[in-house]
């Protein structure tokens, strides 16, 4: 069992399995919204994840016609994305995950559009847009 939550606390969540995919997200979208040079980003599926508290305090917003972003209306945090194309998967900010939590290999997308003030200087595999399945 993994837990979460937000900065201020209101919204927090247990995830009942482990994380199956870790992404560095280069687009200028999460560059922009998490105020950093990419997210990073825990897929767990939909049916491992469920809120403890605070689901008043999350406001969605349509980044993109395929792409959902859920953060908390009091301080901020970002609390996940969601891609209409995946409806089973979740894609939550590593960052409101608590603990060390096991991950697989991460991996880097959209580094054709990555700021270039950045680096990479890992030998994490490295995808022009989204990483093939």
């Amino acid at each position: 069992m993994l837990n979460g939550h937000c900065e201020c606390g209101r919204i927090s969540f247990v995830i009942d399995g482990e994380i199956n995919q870790l992404s560095h997200c280069h687009c200028s979208q999460c560059r922009r919204l998490h105020g950093a040079a990419y997210g990073t980003f825990a897929r767990v599926t939909k049916k491992q994840f469920q809120y403890l508290s605070g689901t008043n305090d999350i406001k969605e917003y349509a980044s993109s016609s395929d792409l959902k972003r859920f953060f908390c209306s009091n301080c901020g945090s970002n609390i996940m994305v969601t891609v209409n194309d995946e409806p089973e998967q979740l894609y939550l900010a590593m960052g409101i995950i608590d603990g060390d939590p096991i991950t697989p290999e991460p991996f880097h997308i959209f580094v054709s559009s990555k700021a270039p003030w950045h680096s990479i200087n890992d030998n994490a595999a490295q995808f022009d847009e989204f990483a093939p399945e």
